[in-house]
């Protein structure tokens, strides 16, 4: 069966609308539908909170081995080069999942890919949290990145197209609602690790990594059993291959949208959708296409190398601000992710469609800028008015990444392309995100032992290219159109 005659997935459950009937004759009609109706959208919220899901599986599966490496290392006797294999596996299928998953995001469509990874997530958790020796471990964990890469693609394709073009709760927000959530999902592994450890008897602690991975299957499983009661295909995407009645009934059972295919449809469109293809990654360098690649690409990369060297060495400066104990490390850095980062996500999902998402990732890169700077110039703390005032800087970096940056690239990879090239936008976007991800971690403690803390003047180089990147390119992918030049 070809993809055009594919019938696309209808969830079970949804409205039966009773208004004015809207009559759709070609893709076009479906993405002004989707864009512009004012009809409650209960299932459409649904599987915004589905792909949400899939966002916080993400971050769950990436961060969930950052507290058990050491008791990995300790039961199957790895050297560091065991231990490099294991912790870095989940990246490196992560960046080849993100360019395979951008393709069939495109290709076979957003439903079935996004199943497809569920699928991925639950036999790795539960292949991890049984595994027998470094190799099943180190294996699982890069089949985890496989899930984990292919997943952000079509979670983005599934926000921006069941969400409105403006008002509150558009594209923009909805997109932006990434951020947040994979916040939320750092701070719940934080919780779980605590709470493993302080209810696991001492003879059992060795158990605890194998809890921590393990507990990924069970949202995914969660997700696969409601998956056809509530989840459905991208009706833009249905309507791009062809199939304009399923894209109806789509509109009708999570749009309320009384949508018929009229009589005179034309089904084969005058300018044909672009297909899916390998070469499309070649068509974000080209033409219009090509400055909103390089502003994604690059503020992508600035963002992600100096957030994973900031974040994810967290502990790592704050007991070198302070010398406290690990109990106290991880609740300050529990503390600054929620009161700031998080905070800052959900500010940035409620302000992106009045401000608009260029404006708000200059301010927050621009705070970053100033964070690192007062970061630099304190050095090593010395006294408890320069260690609060250090804690200050940190916390004004975790709000600017999550009012800025943190939120907002992913609305420059995912809005800046039209469906036909979303996923393999995304796609590309993630692989060199991940790379980026993949250096700053290498680099950071390399980077800390040859300059202390004099590493902030390094990593103050990253927000700044990603704001003189945002000053060089005015690009406001907020409230427009996108999906509109699939068909111009």
């Amino acid at each position: 069966m070809s993809d055009l005659a594919s019938p696309a997935h209808v969830a079970l459950a949804g409205n039966t609308p009773t208004g004015e009937t809207k009559w759709i004759r070609s893709a076009a009609d479906v993405s002004n539908l989707v864009n512009n109706s004012n009809e409650s959208r209960s299932n459409a919220r649904i599987v915004v909170a589905i792909a949400l899901g899939g966002v916080f599986l993400d971050a769950y599966d990436l961060g969930a081995l950052a507290f058990g490496i050491k008791d990995v290392t300790r039961e199957f006797n790895l050297t560091p080069t065991g231990t490099g294999m294991v912790a870095s596996a989940i990246t490196f299928g992560a960046i080849v999942g993100a360019l395979i998953g951008g393709y069939l995001t495109d290709k076979i469509g957003r439903y079935r890919v996004f199943m497809a990874d569920m699928f991925f997530f639950v036999v790795a958790a539960l292949a991890c949290a049984f595994a027998p020796n470094e190799y099943v471990l180190g294996g699982a964990r890069f089949v985890m990145g496989l899930g984990v890469g292919i997943d952000l693609p079509v979670a983005m394709a599934f926000l921006a197209e069941f969400s409105k073009l403006r008002g509150q709760g558009n594209k923009a927000a909805s997109v932006a609602m990434w951020c947040p959530t994979w916040y939320a999902a750092i701070s719940i592994s934080y919780l779980l690790v605590l709470l493993l450890y302080a209810v696991l008897p001492e003879s059992h602690t060795d158990w605890l990594w194998r809890l921590i991975l393990g507990f990924g299957a069970v949202p995914a499983l969660l997700i696969i059993a409601i998956r056809s009661r509530y989840m459905s295909e991208s009706p833009v995407w249905a309507a791009n291959q062809g199939n304009l009645h399923g894209a109806a009934q789509i509109l009708q059972r999570s749009y309320n949208i009384n949508a018929h295919v009229a009589e005179d449809a034309d089904l084969t469109q005058a300018k044909p959708v672009r297909k899916a293809s390998w070469r499309n990654y070649g068509a974000l360098l080209q033409g219009v296409y090509r400055r909103r690649t390089i502003l994604a690409t690059v503020t992508s990369i600035a963002s992600s190398f100096a957030y994973n060297a900031v974040a994810f060495g967290l502990p790592v400066i704050i007991s070198s601000f302070f010398a406290q104990s690990m109990l106290t490390t991880i609740l300050v850095s529990l503390a600054l992710n929620l009161l700031f980062a998080f905070v800052g996500g959900l500010l940035a999902v409620r302000l992106v469609p009045r401000l608009g998402a260029w404006k708000m990732s200059v301010a927050g890169y621009s705070c970053q800028c100033i964070a690192l700077l007062g970061l630099a110039l304190i050095g090593r703390p010395e006294g408890g008015e320069q260690a609060a005032l250090a804690i200050a800087m940190l916390a004004l970096f975790l709000f600017g990444q999550g009012f800025g940056p943190g939120s907002h690239t992913m609305t420059f990879a995912s809005l800046s392309y039209p469906a036909s090239l979303r996923g393999v936008g995304v796609g590309f976007n993630q692989t060199l995100m991940r790379g980026s991800s993949t250096v700053s971690l290498f680099l950071f403690p390399l980077l800390v032992a040859a300059f202390g803390t004099g590493v902030f003047w390094v990593i103050f180089l990253a927000p700044l290219i990603g704001l003189l990147a945002l000053l060089a390119i005015r690009w406001e992918p907020s409230g427009y159109d996108v999906d509109a030049e699939d068909f111009t």
